[in-house]
């Protein structure tokens, strides 16, 4: 297995349409290079979902490593536990970022405390972003104004975090305002925090937020009447709120309100802090004015005055106020969470009840063409059927997904161009590059791997009846594959699937495009004709992508199912993951649930895992008697997992609850290979009564629930961590796309050959790591890979088809 350069990790074995900083495919406003979006928080936007910005000052100026990373983790957890898209923002090698994986956040928490490492306000972010144009690459925290600035450039409108900057004491002389209060007169963003610090002068706080034009709300919290402005700390804290806020639905229509006005100025509203965890007011006023009289004596002041006090209240209260601080700021996020979620439902109503006309600043991924005809317009006509090879393969793999054009232009400066202009390409005008063009899309990746293993594959897409079309089914035509066959359907009215990424002079990403709309334009009559006609081959395996709209992905899973082939789901984004769980239909008699499932195995990264569970907890699926019915057979004991999954995994694993997230899956997909980029690859697997494994002595480590209630056809549970071998140092990285599609093509191929998944997935790894320092989406080295495979044979004592198992 491979490993990452610390700053190129992501969450789970990198995907086409998943990686940080330098390799993300993210979608940010072509005049700008310094601010990047990722996928996930994208995508949430882009299909309105409820998105909360979290700041990071905290993890690098607040509390230290690893107690930084541990409390993101949960920070992060807890929005999405409670329905929304967490979006950490911070300042990574001179790139501002707006949503973060897991890699990220330890490289830039681990960097606390180092001189490069910034807290960093609004006037900061030109200099920590613009000194990496002159090589000096800063990382950074942003403070409650540099995030409002950061999640309004990227659209989002809520803000969760634990105290407000304020007017200090004695500024009438001293004019110490934080630029946290500026910032909210003039950045239409909605901040919850619980109040501000204690030490400040809150009511001149109150009042400066007044003539900044800022609305002031704090929530009632089960109060009665006009209650107190929180004091962090402390619920009350003498100063009466300007107005009380009874629930999260009031908070949300006055947002939505507030954005549809198009008023530029931003909203605070209080959270007081949880009643188990706060310090009475008349106690805090004794700490703070000893730890003020502190600061006083050692004449500190300015910026180093918060700190400063900060310690002096943790020593004086005896370190009360960290639990306080933790409290607070999880209830602030899970609040901001709730908020958010209500303002999605809320703008959903409202744009419904007008026809769908409202006009909110949105980042989208394609721009609108509308001078096509409506969808069901092109349905109409019947699409056109096209083979590029005469004769089909009988058996081997089918992959059912996306083919696009890959085109890449990478910046490359005139000679003598001036030192601003060598770095990246400039706004507003050509550029010269050197651009190249490539067959990718995941489908294709995938095929492709699983045929350059030894296995013949048949890829089923769509094309454009255009140039691009023409030619990528002419190159692969000329290619003379006798392993590979494309079995395309021609759109008339749509363009070929194209990805345009643009990158400065270090191959760094500027901005990209995609066009992936033709994917969604054929419905299930359209293919019906196409996939009967694959189904007579008779194939071993069926890999469907999540590029399909909700219906054909459901045509596809259900043709593969009639046919009796093994179904393998590749989720393809966060977004597109949750179309394996549609809401539910009357017409559909019996649930996916295992043995009635309809995919035997998928491939999600660790991002995608959650937004699977999260789906399926979101639709009652994991309260469905079914469900319960194959997680009591499982034979989980009372007191759980938690132990046994730490020693077969890793805790950290187990803390995110990546584990457990799969295993209450697998009723819907029996076997989950969840992609942990460095971390390897986690196997999660149920175990079908009387399996060869129950009983084997080199599984038994792995077999952590037996069942025991009788059942006839669950056996247990097979939970398994691949770690990394190999690593793959930063020089060696040449390409990151397709190396999550090639992990599944090369596995896929090893186990129609009759291996089972525990054994192909280290040279499935293997085979993503030649794909990572390869030019190519997929490297050609895989071949060696699949003679191996072929070499290997099947061991004694394996049962026909136990791959399948």
């Amino acid at each position: 297995m491979y490993s990452l350069p610390k700053a190129t990790r992501q969450r789970g074995l990198p995907l086409r349409r998943s990686w940080p900083l330098s390799t993300v495919r993210c979608y940010v406003r072509p005049s700008s290079s310094f601010l990047r979006i990722s996928d996930e928080v994208q995508e949430a936007l882009h299909s309105k979902k409820s998105v909360v910005a979290l700041e990071t000052t905290i993890y690098t100026h607040g509390f230290p490593y690893p107690d930084n990373v541990a409390l993101a983790s949960h920070l992060e957890s807890v929005v999405r536990t409670n329905g929304g898209v967490p979006a950490t923002i911070g300042i990574l090698d001179g790139i501002a970022c707006v949503g973060m994986d897991p890699e990220e956040l330890i490289q830039l928490t681990s960097s606390a405390g180092h001189e490069n490492t910034l807290k960093l306000s609004r006037r900061d972010l030109g200099f920590a972003c613009g000194m990496r144009l002159a090589g000096k690459k800063f990382n950074g925290g942003t403070t409650i104004a540099g995030t409002m600035i950061l999640a309004h450039l990227a659209g989002i409108k809520i803000f969760g975090t634990g105290g407000l900057g304020g007017v200090h004491r004695g500024a009438e002389s001293s004019m110490d305002i934080s630029a946290d209060l500026t910032e909210l007169g003039r950045t239409p963003v909605t901040v919850i925090s619980s109040g501000c610090k204690s030490f400040l002068d809150i009511l001149r706080t109150l009042e400066y937020l007044e003539t900044e034009g800022v609305g002031i709300g704090t929530f009632a919290d089960g109060r009665q009447g006009n209650v107190d402005f929180p004091a962090f700390w402390s619920r009350d804290s003498g100063v009466k709120s300007p107005t009380t806020i009874q629930n999260e639905l009031e908070a949300a229509a006055i947002i939505h309100a507030q954005h549809s006005l198009g008023i530029s100025s931003g909203l605070l509203f209080a959270n007081p802090v949880p009643e188990s965890a706060a310090i009475p007011k008349h106690e805090m006023d004794i700490i703070i004015k000893e730890a003020i009289r502190q600061a006083d004596a050692a004449g500190i002041t300015g910026k180093d005055n918060t700190p400063f006090i900060l310690n002096k209240v943790k020593e004086l209260t005896g370190g009360k106020s960290l639990p306080a601080n933790r409290a607070l700021i999880e209830s602030n996020v899970r609040r901001a969470t709730i908020v958010a979620r209500e303002l999605a439902i809320l703008e959903k109503t409202q744009a419904d009840a007008i026809g769908g006309n409202s006009k909110h600043f949105m980042p989208s991924f394609q721009t609108p063409q509308p001078q096509n005809p409506p969808i069901k317009a092109v349905m109409h006509q019947p699409p056109e059927s096209v083979t590029t090879k005469p004769s089909q393969i009988q058996g081997g793999i089918i992959v059912a997904g996306s083919l696009a054009m890959d085109i890449s232009c990478d910046y490359s400066p005139l000679p003598g161009a001036s030192s601003e202009s060598a770095m990246a390409p400039q706004s507003h005008t050509s550029n010269p590059a050197v651009v190249t063009q490539s067959i990718g899309g995941v489908g294709y990746n995938v095929a492709r791997a699983a045929e350059l293993m030894g296995s013949p594959v048949t890829l089923c897409s769509v094309l454009g009846n255009d140039f691009t079309g023409r030619a990528i089914a002419a190159k692969l035509d000329s290619d003379k594959s006798p392993n590979f066959v494309l079995s395309s359907i021609k759109s008339q009215d749509h363009n070929t699937a194209q990805y345009v990424a643009v990158n400065d002079i270090n191959k760094d990403l500027v901005v990209a495009m995609a066009d992936m709309s033709i994917m969604e334009t054929f419905a299930p009559d359209d293919i019906q004709q196409l996939q009967q006609s694959i189904m007579k081959t008779q194939p071993n395996c069926l890999v469907v992508d999540g590029n399909w709209s909700i219906p054909t992905l459901h045509s596809w899973l259900r043709a593969g199912k009639s046919a009796g082939v093994f179904i393998a789901f590749e989720p393809v984004s966060t977004a597109k993951a949750t179309r394996l769980f549609p809401p539910p239909s009357s017409k559909s008699p019996t649930s996916p649930i295992f043995p009635n499932h309809l995919v035997d195995l998928a491939s999600p990264n660790s991002h995608e895992l959650a937004a699977l569970h999260a789906t399926a907890a979101r639709l009652d699926l994991l309260s469905h008697p079914d469900w319960w019915r194959v997680i009591d057979a499982l034979g989980i004991p009372s007191s759980g997992l938690r132990v046994p999954l730490a020693l077969t995994t890793t805790s950290a694993l187990v803390d995110e609850g990546i584990p457990q997230q799969s295993i209450q899956l697998l009723p819907f997909i029996p076997t989950i290979l969840t992609k942990l980029g460095p971390r390897g690859v986690l196997l999660t697997k149920l175990l079908k009564a009387g399996d060869p494994r129950l009983s084997s002595p080199s599984a038994a480590p792995y077999v952590l629930a037996r069942c025991s209630n009788g059942d006839t056809e669950v056996g247990g549970v097979y939970v398994r961590l691949f770690e990394p071998d190999e690593v793959v140092g930063p020089k060696e990285v040449v390409s990151v796309n397709g190396v999550g599609d090639t992990f599944l093509g090369a596995l896929l191929s090893g186990m129609v050959k009759g291996r089972r998944v525990e054994d192909v997935v280290p040279i499935a790894q293997r085979a993503a790591g030649l794909s990572l320092k390869s030019k190519e989406s997929v490297s050609p080295e895989l071949v060696g890979l699949g003679e191996e495979i072929e070499a290997w044979g099947v061991e004694s004592g394996e049962d026909d088809g136990g791959w399948m198992d």
